[in-house]
């Protein structure tokens, strides 16, 4: 069994030696191949394009309004004008008419055709309120989209850094893989001289194929992680690169207090908040505004169809009014809701800019620690090296044993890792510290 996964290691290493070197994707071009494909990013988008399509929709409401209606119908009586003899006076001594006369309103098929042209003069007022709140609601889908954007932004970098640091690792190991086979190699001659043990030769074995397992174990992480990146990035799966190493200390970021006037100049949650408070101020105006009667100028014109004696052209023009006199508190209920959902609104302003500060410090002072771990991790990796190189000049003069070398080559083992754990911790803080700040 050790034999095979031995085997099949080294197979597979000699496969990724002989591929051709994968194209090399910087975290600045995967945000903005993330930010033009990204799938969740284009459907936050069109939510955008559909809130400014309601706003014109909105602004059509201050034109005059113009509706036709049409009704044909077969009478399911028959309606008539009556005419009694002499119900018009008298001619030249004649009644007129000269005689009882039935006229049927119509033959058939019968029925009428109004059209209407209605200008709001009143109503201007709540339109124009209602296209403010249209366009608020606009706005507010602006910054969900921001802060759409913002999220994939930080998810990008997360998964990328994640990308980075496999690859290190993968690096590491492989250099792990070499260590083993030169202490095997020289296990091996020292075997010839009875210098070391069977059993210790076969722990450099067993410890050999373990690393190079380990390496086909982060070949696989890393193909994961690479298609969770292009996934999204919003393109193919199986799209392969190399990412860009990224100096693993960078400058010291702003101070703390500068860090939090550029959050709450930039966060969406901040915006929105104050979009909610000047939708509920519209609201509460609306609701006022349901006080005042509705008023506007029209022109009517009706043509009955198929008739025999009511006039064919009927055109009338003037004011039209609509009100409700009493409505029984309702409209002052309407307002006082209003009232305290801008209230509400006025809190969650207040409450959005505390969340926003408690979410800067925090990753303020996460970002700080983790800069001062990565620190930490590196001296101990460089000592933990430093030591295996002196163990290995030993052992190759016989001045230590095997067992020696092995446990020091565990110990450089465990500090890469901690080096890479450490690595991606502080990326990931940085990534979350500038999503904090309202970075795009």
């Amino acid at each position: 069994m050790l034999a095979a996964a031995f085997v099949f290691a080294t197979r597979f290493l000699a496969a990724q030696e002989a591929a051709p070197v994968p194209p090399l994707l910087t975290v600045d071009q995967a945000v903005q191949i993330a930010i033009a494909n990204n799938v969740s990013l284009k459907i936050a988008n069109l939510d955008v394009d559909k809130s400014k399509w309601q706003v014109a929709a909105a602004k059509t409401r201050r034109l005059p309004a113009i509706s036709t209606y049409l009704f044909a119908s077969g009478n399911l009586n028959s309606p008539t004008f009556n005419f009694s003899q002499g119900i018009f006076g008298r001619i030249n001594g004649l009644p007129n008419p000269a005689q009882n006369i039935n006229i049927d309103l119509s033959q058939g098929v019968s029925g009428f055709a109004n059209a209407q042209v209605a200008q709001p003069i009143s109503q201007l007022y709540k339109i124009h309120l209602a296209i403010q709140e249209k366009q608020l609601s606009s706005d507010l889908a602006s910054q969900q989209f921001r802060g759409k954007k913002q999220s994939v932004v930080a998810d990008v970098k997360q998964a990328y850094y994640a990308v980075l640091q496999t690859e290190s690792a993968l690096k590491s190991t492989e250099a792990t893989v070499k260590q083993y086979e030169e202490t095997d190699r020289v296990a091996t001659q020292y075997i010839a001289q009875e210098a070391v043990l069977q059993s210790e030769s076969l722990d450099v074995k067993a410890k050999l194929a373990e690393a190079r397992y380990q390496v086909v174990e982060l070949q696989n992480n890393l193909q994961t992680q690479k298609e969770q990146l292009n996934y999204l990035l919003g393109r193919d799966l199986e799209t392969d690169f190399t990412a860009e190493e990224v100096p693993p200390i960078s400058m010291k970021e702003t101070d703390l207090q500068l860090a939090q006037q550029t959050a709450l100049a930039q966060r969406p949650e901040i915006k929105e908040a104050e979009i909610n408070v000047q939708r509920a101020e519209v609201d509460r105006k609306l609701a006022k505004s349901q006080y005042i009667p509705d008023v506007g100028v029209a022109f009517h014109y009706s043509s009955p169809l198929n008739t025999a004696i009511l006039p064919k052209n009927i055109a009338s023009a003037g004011v039209e009014m609509s009100w409700e006199p009493f409505d029984w508190g309702r409209r002052k209920d309407d307002v006082n809701e209003k009232k305290i959902t801008l209230e509400q609104s006025q809190y969650q302003l207040k409450d959005a800019h505390s969340q926003v500060l408690l979410d800067v410090n925090s990753h303020f002072r996460k970002l700080d620690q983790s800069r001062q771990l990565l620190s930490v991790a590196q001296a101990a990796q460089a000592a933990a090296n430093e030591k295996l190189r002196e163990v290995n000049d030993k052992f190759r003069q016989s001045s230590v044993l095997l067992r020696d070398v092995l446990q020091q080559q565990a110990a450089v083992a465990n500090a890469n890792h901690d080096y890479e754990q450490a690595l991606l911790a502080f990326w990931t803080a940085k990534a979350e510290f500038e999503k904090a700040l309202g970075e795009e």
